[in-house]
């Protein structure tokens, strides 16, 4: 096989596990054998959280550093750090390492 179609199949089979992740995260909680509710999110959405949302988290953290950092020039002359940095830098960052796995809420 080429590399090319090796890599190919890794793609499609990390996009297959995606899809099932999604399919699967639409369950709101996982119950337990008395039909009890728990608060743990489901299987797939850890999955999910894994695969997806924490790399892009990450990334957006990555970017919005960049961003403050470009934007320092302009923050030293009006005299506020503190909101940009906590909406560029901090909240990202608590986002993607702060949340417990698989807890997609609305963190503000």
């Amino acid at each position: 096989m080429s590399a090319k179609f090796t890599g190919l199949s890794i793609f499609a089979g990390a996009a297959l596990a995606l899809c099932a992740a999604a399919a699967s995260a639409s369950n709101p909680a996982d119950t337990n054998l008395d039909g009890d509710t728990q608060g743990t999110p489901s299987s797939g959405a850890i999955a999910a959280d894994i695969l997806l949302m924490r790399p892009l988290s990450f990334l957006g953290t990555v970017l919005g550093t960049v961003v403050f950092v470009a934007g320092l020039p302009i923050e030293a002359i009006t005299g506020d750090f503190s909101g940009p940095a906590k909406r560029l830098v901090v909240e990202p960052a608590k986002y993607t390492f702060d949340r417990p796995l698989g807890d997609t809420g609305d963190h503000q």
